[in-house]
């Protein structure tokens, strides 16, 4: 097993890491202050064809893996972007990947070109306020009427949602007393977000506030028959299938910022004189350092054999999601150690690592807990009983 980029790769980092310093620390503390969108930021990303790295090139993508992904993702968040440039591009880059494997070839020629390109938006609607990780016992209901789907309900937690024109949506279109297994009655659309039918709340939240987060609610959304995804009632397991993806562009995200903050504290240790030596010369300083980069590293190891994984074929659950789980906590405790390595300037905003913790908790939390990491490893890799 080997993680050596090949030169393609190295000079997709590279590439977008150009880009990105037109958007340095600053835009992004703006953008942290003021909450606008980073549109200019997304659309920069599209002109030079980022967009659609892993969608097919018959639809305007550039035909790479996952693992091309990840390291999109990842330069992304390294050059300073953290998390508020990740999320404002992810659903564009990997979450139409239901689209890609299950859609019609009419459906996959009308939907992801223009969200390759930047005309349309998309964003995420499956989270309810009364289900949480409880994904299967969705509430929000899609019944059918001649050549439409009439929606009512609510989800909430819908990022770029004040944005977005298009919106991939989870519904339940039969009962759960009709099916085997609640999972069987949902099904997956991809369509308008009609803003008369749809009222959108932004939440304020504690960190990224760049990118919106947002209670939705649904009251009569038509849907025409020709935006459903595959079948009925199989649309939860359309989207398990971009499930490990998602995890392992998260990993890829979380270890670039966790670097960021690293480089910070480290710059900071070097430069900052007390008692007539730099910080840095202290092991109470070094050693934190020193074991951010460690577990870091092994993040980062963990991603990228998970997306080689992945782009193989093989079965990656398992190292996607472990690899979610240490990147988490691992950038947590390198942002926290580049914040105490500051000392109070580690407070002030215009040190900006106070802002890398605020958008490192996010993914901390999602759209995973560690705790339920913890349960499916136990579970599918130790071989332990479900405790839930």
């Amino acid at each position: 097993m080997s993680i050596d980029f090949t030169e393609e790769q190295v000079q997709i980092r590279e590439s977008v890491a150009r880009l990105c310093a037109d958007f340095g620390d600053e835009y992004w503390l703006k953008r942290d202050s003021d909450g606008q969108f980073p549109e200019d930021f997304c659309q920069a990303i599209a002109d030079q064809g980022f967009m659609g790295i892993a969608m097919p090139e018959a639809y305007g993508g550039s035909g790479l893996g996952i693992t091309e992904a990840a390291i999109l993702m990842q330069a992304i968040s390294q050059s300073g972007a953290g998390n508020g440039g990740v999320s404002s591009v992810s659903l564009g880059i990997f979450g139409l990947n239901p689209v890609v494997r299950y859609g019609t070839e009419a459906q996959k020629a009308r939907m992801l070109p223009p969200v390759i390109s930047r005309q349309d938006i998309a964003c995420f609607g499956v989270t309810e306020p009364n289900t949480g990780l409880d994904t299967t016992r969705l509430k929000t209901k899609a019944v059918r009427k001649g050549d439409r789907y009439i929606v009512h309900g609510q989800k909430t937690w819908m990022s770029t949602a004040q944005v977005a024109n298009k919106v991939l949506l989870i519904a339940r279109t039969a009962d759960e007393s009709a099916t085997a297994r609640p999972m069987d009655g949902l099904t997956l659309f991809f369509t308008d977000l009609d803003r008369s039918k749809v009222e959108i709340r932004e939440i304020d939240k504690m960190g990224r506030k760049c990118v919106d987060s947002n209670q939705v609610f649904i009251d009569g959304l038509e849907i025409p028959v020709e935006n459903r995804i595959g079948d009925e009632c199989k649309g939860f397991r359309y989207l398990l299938d971009g499930i490990n993806p998602e995890r392992i562009l998260i990993a890829a995200g979380l270890v670039g910022l966790g670097r960021a903050a690293l480089k910070r504290a480290t710059d900071y240790a070097k430069q900052r004189e007390v008692f007539g030596r730099p910080i840095g010369m202290n092991q109470a300083i070094q050693h934190p350092l020193a074991e951010n980069w460690a577990e870091l590293e092994a993040a980062n190891l963990m991603a990228f054999r998970a997306a080689q994984l992945y782009d193989r074929g093989e079965d990656a659950g398992a190292m996607a999601n472990a690899a979610k789980y240490l990147a988490g906590e691992a950038t947590f405790k390198a942002c926290n150690t580049a914040i105490l390595t500051h000392g109070g300037m580690g407070y002030a905003k215009e040190y900006h690592v106070e802002r890398y913790l605020r958008e490192a908790i996010i993914h901390r939390i999602a759209p995973i807990t560690p705790h339920l990491i913890l349960c499916y490893i136990a579970e599918r890799v130790l071989g332990l009983p479900k405790s839930y």
